[in-house]
């Protein structure tokens, strides 16, 4: 009799909890609707194997609530909580019962304890631009893509900046100097119209330009006039006066550049030129994002005009460093502000101790508070119509935080109100939680959650190539807790449109990094850069670019395998003649396949397995899937993977999208079965396969 009650007890008792198969994230397949309104009532979705749990429970904000089951799709049951939301945020993780077995699950995943620090958030009324999602974006250093018009060329001596005078550099291919912020190459906003049929055919997303307003360097930062595209890469129409004279070193006799930067006939028509340029990226299906430089100007603005350029111009009030009487006196803080300190007033507030970058007084100036708003508004409106804004070091601007969080809601505002679709990408390292709550930004150039941690991986090197570290070289571990801990800062609208970038204007140029040199171009020079680099390292990192969660984000060139230290050696010119075509044709391929499939863009992600220098995870939907693998060693793998994690049925094949080797790549049609949840591929050394799992007639059968 206890035998058959023993029998009986096992032929009805649930098999063990199938771990891998229990999921959530705050995607679209789970949270529905994604983005959901304030008031609104949402699903919140949870997923299991196929009869293998008792109940699932959902902790929302500490209170337990037991989950409905709602479907079985394949071998997967599906369990939803109906929820009201009001107008805040909620907090909730997820209980899991199976026989006297309780499991949770929260961001980090399965867990035996419940773990609060860990859960998902959800803010209600938090939306994205849906174009964002994924989107591929291209990076634009004006100066050094492409020159279109000569005529335009900032030339040498034509003013002085920072201890010397301005060159022209004559020789595109030149590599940039150690002092390079006064050397102009050429490039120019016609170029850009020139190369837009180029970046459509490479399959980009959008345009983020580096700053592109009236300015004395060649990288834009130092603001010199908010309200007009700088003439030297738009357009000049009334080109009169002379060169800075060689004896002289002060602007105010710097005839040729007044003329250029203040006439207004030159100022409209370089806006005019810049809006044509949106207007012909928007033809092709190519956003345009701009950058906003609000937290500090230049010493060249006309707001302060230290060199004296709009002293004696026509139609410009006086500056605050010339006249105590200037209506823009109170748009800087005068540490000395005294009337006989005037006129030429040295004492004034510079960023960082910079007085060629003077810091923005906000908190003193209602009027800068405004006229920055409507600048915001200004460039997202017809006839210029921008899609977007990306704020440098935007944490920094004001002199608190609570003032700088009450800026950047009134900013959101303007732009948002002009264009709703505009997305606004804030630079910035470090936690953004209290900055990422659809308030104020949209996202951010993420870089503690993608550029860093996968250069480390890869590279084992610093993003400036300013060290190397062999302890996270391969260092698996390390990246997922790295990638893991950042959701719990960024939820999922900002995460699907994060810019993840590999290489940028600030950072050392990934290619070069993964020649494992320490140094910049000071002490090693250029060439140094160039040699000993891996392009199969590369492909793997812009592979996982393209498959992660974000927006990937090229820096101009990358494509084309310029190297390059870090600023400013990593602004080197676009090598027009001389591209590395086959790595050009791999970004058209890799960026094709992230297109075309929609779980690249707006799917969950899920790691699958991690080893020293080898990475798995998959990117999916309910109805599609994809695996990506990553072998970073210097030696083949056989690797024996179980996909059941992503919604896989047990028995299922999977298609070869591309597959990158150590010396080349390859997109042919490759089948790889699938069985009893298990893949098994051979993974070449230095190398990284897409898979996509086909679709089965039967998949979707209840």
């Amino acid at each position: 009799m206890i035998d058959l009650e023993k029998g009986m007890y096992l032929s009805s008792a649930r098999p063990i909890l199938n771990k891998r198969a229990l999921f959530h994230d705050s995607t679209e397949d789970y949270i529905i609707p994604f983005e959901p309104s304030k008031y609104e009532i949402i699903k919140i979705r949870f997923r299991t194997a196929k009869n293998n749990v008792d109940d699932v429970f959902i902790y929302i904000d500490g209170e337990r609530f037991l989950m409905e089951y709602e479907e079985t799709i394949g071998s997967y049951d599906y369990y939803m909580y109906e929820c009201q939301l009001e107008d805040r945020l909620i907090t909730y993780y997820f209980e899991i019962t199976c026989g006297t077995v309780s499991y949770f699950y929260n961001v980090l995943g399965v867990e035996k304890h419940a773990n609060v620090d860990f859960s998902y958030k959800l803010r209600p009324g938090y939306k994205t631009p849906d174009w964002a999602k994924g989107a591929v974006m291209y990076q634009i250093y004006v100066d050094r893509f492409c020159n279109g018009d000569p005529t335009n060329d900032v030339q040498t001596g034509e003013y002085q900046y920072i201890g010397d005078k301005t060159i022209h550099v004559d020789d595109w291919n030149r590599y940039p100097q150690s002092m390079d912020v006064r050397d102009f190459y050429g490039g120019d906003l016609q170029g850009v119209l020139d190369k837009l049929d180029y970046l459509k055919d490479l399959g980009i997303d959008a345009i983020y330009f580096n700053p592109l307003f009236v300015s004395p360097s060649n990288h834009k930062y130092d603001i010199q006039d908010y309200d007009y595209i700088d003439p030297h890469i738009g357009k000049i129409v009334d080109d009169k006066g002379d060169l800075l004279p060689d004896d002289q070193h002060e602007n105010r006799f710097a005839s040729k550049y007044i003329n250029r930067v203040t006439n207004k006939a030159n100022l409209e028509a370089s806006n005019e030129l810049f809006a044509h340029v949106v207007d012909e990226a928007h033809k092709r299906g190519i956003k345009v994002i701009i950058d906003g430089v609000f937290n500090h100007c230049g010493s060249f603005n006309k707001w302060l005009d230290k060199e004296r350029i709009y002293e004696h111009s026509e139609g410009y009030e006086k500056g605050a460093y010339v006249s105590n009487d200037s209506p823009y006196k109170n748009y800087f803080s005068f540490h000395e502000d005294y009337p006989d300190k005037w006129p030429y007033n040295n004492s004034y507030d510079g960023w960082w101790g910079h007085d060629t970058l003077p810091k923005l007084n906000y908190e003193g100036s209602q009027e800068l508070y405004n006229y920055i708003l409507g600048i915001a508004k200004k460039w997202v409106s017809p006839p210029y119509n921008v899609d977007g804004w990306r704020l440098d070091v935007a944490a920094d601007l004001g002199h608190s935080p609570e003032f700088n969080h009450k800026f950047w809601k009134d900013f959101r505002r303007v732009v948002k109100e002009a264009n709703p679709e505009a997305i606004i990408i804030a630079e910035h390292y470090g936690d953004p939680w209290f900055w990422l709550q659809g308030d104020e930004w949209d996202t951010i150039m993420n870089y503690d959650a993608f550029m860093e941690p996968i250069t480390w991986f890869l590279t084992g090197m610093q993003k400036h190539s300013d060290d190397f570290r062999a302890d996270l070289l391969g260092n698996a571990e390390y990246f997922k807790s790295q990638m893991q801990n950042a959701k719990t800062k960024i939820m999922a609208p900002a995460k699907l449109v994060s810019m993840n970038e590999l290489s940028n204007h600030d950072h050392s140029r990934f290619l070069t990094r993964t020649n494992h040199v320490v140094g910049r171009v000071g002490d090693k020079g250029s060439e140094a850069a160039n040699n000993g680099v891996n392009k199969a390292v590369l492909r793997e990192a812009v592979i996982m670019q393209m498959t992660w969660m974000g927006a990937p984000t090229i820096y101009y060139g990358d494509e084309a395998g310029v190297c390059g230290f870090t600023d400013p050696d990593n602004r080197r010119t676009y090598p027009w003649g001389n591209e590395d075509q086959e790595l050009i044709q791999f970004h058209k391929d890799i960026i094709r396949i992230h297109k075309e499939n929609k779980e690249l863009s707006k799917g969950s992600c899920k790691f699958l397995w991690t080893d020293y220098n080898v990475i798995a995870y998959g990117r999916f939907t309910i109805e599609d899937q994809c695996i990506i693998i990553v072998n970073n060693n210097d030696q083949e793998k056989e690797i024996d993977l179980n996909v059941v994690g992503i919604g896989i049925d047990r028995d299922a094949s999977a298609r070869q999208l591309i597959f990158s080797l150590d010396d080349s790549y390859s997109t042919s049609n490759h089948i790889y079965p699938i069985i009893a949840g298990k893949l098994k591929i051979f993974m070449p050394k230095t190398s990284a396969v897409v898979l996509k799992v086909l679709k089965d007639e039967k998949k979707n059968e209840q």
